[in-house]
């Protein structure tokens, strides 16, 4: 077994951190930094947070998302969609399990983006100096 491939079980446990640089994460992982940026390509569930200089911080469900792929990929034989496609079956089965359809939960989530839109619109109506909408 190369170095890059300890099994899941034996990676260290995740720090109590609420961001963490891809150094870390690649760490923690114990995959390379180019392989964590081919994934977030790959597999939509993996987004880190971008900020300055398109910096990544990756958040602790970043992480694990990260050993869940590390896993399928690395120990399981995935293929790259085949992974894929598995994290999209557990992501439906979590939501079937929450008795909430998926269908449901994107609707949820469009009805709270539209809130959160017109609050933040009134919060702009109430800076000096802005046009109202």
């Amino acid at each position: 077994m190369r170095a890059l491939e300890t099994p899941t079980a034996a990676l260290p446990e995740i720090p109590d951190k609420r961001y963490f640089a891809i150094g870390e994460v690649a760490t923690l992982c114990d995959v390379r930094p180019h392989v964590l940026r081919y994934w977030e390509q790959e597999f939509p569930q993996l987004k880190p947070l971008k900020r300055r200089g398109n910096r990544r911080y990756y958040q602790q469900a970043d992480v694990q998302m990260v050993r869940t792929i590390r896993s399928l990929l690395y120990e399981e034989g995935f293929t790259i969609t085949g992974a894929r496609q598995r994290l999209r079956d557990l992501q439906r089965a979590t939501l079937a399990e929450s008795g909430q359809p998926a269908a449901s939960a994107r609707q949820d989530r469009q009805t709270e983006i539209g809130h959160l839109r017109d609050e933040l619109e009134s919060l702009l109506r109430l800076l000096p100096g802005q046009p109202p909408r």
